[in-house]
């Protein structure tokens, strides 16, 4: 099996922080998760994660006019510069300092950084390869604390930086004659946004306090004037023959004036004569007298006069400028309102809530939503997919239980029923209905066709259940208790009790069903594994002893070994006939454990105590995926019991148990800096948790998550692999494009030569070459070549090594090509024919089988639909043209509302009447 797995999708959480984008286009939304990037394209319904990660978490993008560049700024002031086009790294850069916000200008020239209680305004990298992609122009100074925020004019002369020290600076990005610097006050809070007037050099202000300024200046853009060359220019261009040092010495002083703009609060009246000036015309309040509602965020669209608001109790505000004419007033969200941005044609409006990690997308003028999702509150822990790999359902502390589709990357329905934390999640083997165990005391089954919770199962006395398991009819359904060391029994169609399995002495922290027989295997922190034989009345048939806790039970796909994860960081591994152990894997050193930033101890000696807590054999057997408290996940190979591959599932220096050793700089004279409550009220502020805790002190009002694994799935189909951790829910997927993985290959074969067989018209042969090199272009040519009507024959004559290839192949190509009926016969000729010689390798193929199935039903499921919407307009066609061609009867005198009742009657009576020539099926 292929292990080229790359990082392809982030599920599960939406927003994190930072600032929200639109595209250029203003169709998608381009969202900061965590440390990554994720670009919801709204036409087209899909989720898609950009493969790049900053060191910590993301605090600011900066994208582009064109919207082919995006900087992308981190909570250190380390900066990419990445392409949206080929989603890719261009050049890193380090700012020196936190960034609050990046800015391009309109003519994408320049960007601007505001940094600390300064703005740097850099040349916008070009098209062309470049030495230094980021080369600053000019710093300005003038606030006197932090600055929040940037807002350029349309023609990009001039630009205006908001601090928090309740004023607002207009700066020229040339050097103005009658604009250098300009200050503005009139707020008694920190400035949340600045928003130039279009074509003008009007400006709005608004502070945290919910107070809008609108500024009027006395001159138009055109009317700013540049500045006469002066020292060494002006020097030069009068006499071009004086002294080379004496030119260097004036160039030094004349770059230092140029490249730094230092700005005064209050100037002196000369330095104000023939100047730019701005005079306050109008203040508005968003508060209501005795209202104390901080506004957080705020938009605002220059074409539609447009702004928009957000505040700490979730509210927004539509207002029309300049008159502040109030057009609708909503509650997005229970938390404060963190970003907001507007699309280009001014009508959806993206709303990001990091509290909650919400994220919408919020049509105006029709009021609804285009886009609401909202990832788990707190951290997964449990995930599955569902028997064709469509689906992976998710359950989290949260209580919620979230159902993801694959291809879309978004959440479709979310159940609340649970009012505790979910512990595990399953799929039937139907695939439409998933079982949840939770620590509130039930087990719930959930009908993925009405979307209803249909099945509470209780125990006798209340406990809580760590963990569940169905068997494969679907008809057992099965939960191991956490404080009665009890495993409970139920049957889906009844709901009823069935037996209670005693014998465990610990918890009971895994369950699991053989996948062949009615046999179910039970893990325990009593250090042993049971398997219980449901064909007879449950008994306990084998004890397997082991050395240490059992952590997490699984077994292979075809039910013929057992693998077990223990305290010890060991996996084990058994057949389940005999209760002999076959082999074991010593995991401790690939776990490469961190050091949290409150450890007493290091690393080294801290990985004595962490191990592997979740399991999961790949697809054909062969291998066994593993994670638990460590960033790295690894694939063992089973048979030969070493590691194949490790991933690293985050970089991201945000969270804690990241690093090996201690950051040198964070100690003191005083101890770990961490440890230090600097200012616990304040936001970032560090509190020392309490002892014992896992997740980190919920008491304290900021924590840092440690990172961790708790879940791991192989999809259905062997193509991906799914993890749970603490950044959401990471899909890994098999890239095939990057991978020239020839098959059987000799000089012979090469693209001439398979081209030519073609031209001969010898499809076996140009088939079976296309296969030995492996290229997809090749192969796709070479399968399209072959005319409908002797697929056939062709399919009767290609040997059974290549019948698995070609099938997978045409799995692979559902999902991209328009040819569905071409493949589809390739398809049904193929198991036609090689169908009994398939059945006898069954183990091997069934990854591939259910890839297939995976890409029919979806297209199935696509086409049924339309089907249904065509059939239905054509019926009601029908019965509008049929109904055209009658005349009404004379109604008799009565009210107007009989007379409309009668109308009513009617026309429902035309439409359910049906000719001769209508369809056999009832009307939809």
């Amino acid at each position: 099996m292929k292990f080229a797995y790359r990082f392809s999708n982030l599920l599960g959480t939406v927003y994190r922080c930072g600032n929200l984008n639109f595209t250029c286009d203003g169709n998608s939304v381009i969202s900061p998760v965590g440390n990554r990037v994720t670009v919801f394209d709204l036409k087209n319904n899909k989720s898609d994660t950009l493969p790049l990660a900053t060191r910590y978490n993301i605090k600011c993008v900066g994208l582009s006019p064109d919207g082919r560049l995006a900087i992308i700024v981190d909570e250190g002031g380390d900066a990419l510069l990445a392409s949206l086009v080929c989603r890719a790294v261009l050049h890193r850069f380090h700012f020196k300092g936190a960034v609050h916000s990046v800015s391009f200008s309109p003519d994408g020239r320049k960007f601007v950084v505001t940094k600390g209680n300064l703005a740097q305004m850099y040349h916008a990298p070009g098209r062309k390869r470049e030495f230094n992609a980021f080369v600053l122009d000019k710093t300005y100074f003038g606030p006197y604390d932090e600055t929040t925020c940037i807002d350029w004019t349309d023609d990009s002369r001039c630009f205006a930086v908001g601090s928090k020290d309740t004023s607002t600076w207009v700066f020229g990005a040339e050097r103005w004659d009658n604009l250098i610097y300009y200050a503005l006050g009139g707020h008694k809070d920190a400035i949340v946004g600045c928003f130039f007037e279009s074509g003008s050099l009007d400006l709005y202000t608004l502070s945290q306090d919910g107070a809008l300024c609108v500024w009027q200046c006395d001159t138009p853009p055109e009317g700013l004037r540049l500045k006469a060359p002066a020292g060494w220019k002006a020097d030069l261009l009068q006499r071009e023959g004086e002294d080379e040092d004496e030119g260097k010495d004036e160039d030094e002083d004349g770059a230092e004036r140029e490249t730094t703009i230092r700005g005064k609060a209050a100037p002196a009246a000369e330095e104000q004569r023939g100047k730019v000036q701005y005079s306050r015309v109008a203040k508005y309040f968003f508060n209501k007298e005795g209202d104390f509602n901080h506004l957080t965020a705020a938009a605002y669209h220059k074409k539609v006069h447009l702004l928009v608001t957000g505040f700490a109790s979730g509210i927004f505000h539509l207002h029309e400028l300049p008159e502040f004419n109030l057009i609708h007033s909503l509650s997005a969200s229970d938390q404060r309102v963190s970003s907001i941005a507007i699309n280009g044609s001014g009508d959806w409006i993206a709303f990001g809530c990091s509290g909650l990690g919400q994220l919408l997308v919020w049509e105006w003028q029709s009021e609804s939503y285009v886009l609401k999702q909202q990832g788990h509150f707190n951290s997964m822990v449990s995930l599955a997919y569902s028997p064709d790999g469509q689906y992976i359902v998710t359950g989290g502390d949260d209580s919620k239980v979230k159902v993801w589709n694959t291809l879309s990357g978004f959440c479709f329905i979310t159940f609340t029923e649970h009012s505790s934390g979910v512990t595990g999640v399953t799929f039937t083997t139907t695939g439409y209905v998933i079982v949840t165990s939770s620590m509130d005391g039930t087990v719930r089954a959930f009908d993925l066709h009405r979307y209803r919770n249909f099945r509470t199962f209780t125990s006798p006395r209340p406990t809580q259940f760590s963990c569940v398991a169905v068997d494969s009819s679907g008809d057992i359904v099965s939960a191991g208790a956490q404080d009665s060391f009890e495993i409970l029994i139920w049957s889906m169609q009844t709901g009823r009790l069935l037996d209670v399995l005693s014998g465990h002495e610990g918890p009971i922290s895994g369950l699991c069903f053989n996948p062949m027989k009615s046999v179910l295997a039970s893990a325990s922190w009593d250090r042993t594994v049971r398997l219980w034989d449901m064909a007879d009345s449950w008994r306990t048939t084998e004890t397997l002893a082991l050395t240490s806790d059992a952590l997490a039970v699984t077994f292979r796909p075809d039910g013929a070994e057992l693998a077990v994860a223990t305290l010890n960081s060991q996996i084990t591994f058994w057949d389940p006939e005999s209760a002999v152990q076959t082999g074991s894997i010593e995991g401790r050193h690939d776990l490469k454990t961190g050091r949290k930033e409150l450890d007493k101890i290091t690393a080294k000696h801290s990985a004595k105590g962490k191990a592997f807590t979740a399991l999961c054999y790949s697809a054909d057997g062969q291998s066994i995926l593993a994670g638990g408290m460590s960033r790295f996940v690894c694939i063992y190979h089973v048979k030969e019991q070493i590691l194949r591959k490790k991933f690293e599932i985050s970089c991201n220096l945000s969270l804690d148990a990241m690093e090996e050793f201690l950051n040198r700089r964070k100690m003191t004279e005083f101890g770990n800096l961490a440890l230090i409550d600097q200012d616990a009220t304040e936001e970032g502020g560090v509190t020392i948790p309490l002892p014992g805790v896992k997740k980190g002190d919920m008491s304290s009002r900021h924590f840092k998550p440690e990172i961790r694994v708790t879940s791991l799935r192989f999809s259905p189909t062997g193509r991906c692999w799914a993890a749970t951790t603490t950044e959401g829910l990471l899909i890994y997927s098999l890239d095939a494009r990057m991978l020239f993985d020839p098959f059987e290959l000799d000089t012979s074969v090469t693209p001439a030569q398979i081209r030519a067989a073609l031209c001969q018209r010898d499809f076996t042969r140009a088939i079976l070459m296309a296969f030995r090199l492996n290229e997809r272009k090749l192969l796709q040519e070479a399968l399209e070549s072959v005319p409908w009507d002797e697929i056939g024959v062709i399919s009767s004559s290609l040997p059974d090594l290549y019948v698995e290839k070609v099938l997978e192949f045409l799995a692979s190509s559902f999902e991209e090509s328009r040819h569905l009926e071409f493949y589809l016969i390739w398809t049904q000729k193929l198991l036609m024919v090689h169908g009994q010689q398939l059945k006898s390798r069954v183990g091997t193929l069934l990854p591939a089988v259910q890839f297939l199935q995976k890409s029919i039903q979806r297209h199935w499921d696509d086409v049924s639909k339309l089907c249904d919407w065509n059939r239905y307009n054509m019926q009601y066609a029908l019965a509008v043209s049929k109904q055209r061609g009658l005349k009404r009867p004379s109604e008799p005198p009565g009210s107007e509302e009989e007379a409309d009742a009668s109308e009513d009657d009617d026309s429902s009576m035309h439409l359910l009447r049906r000719g001769p020539g209508d369809g056999d099926g009832p009307l939809a």
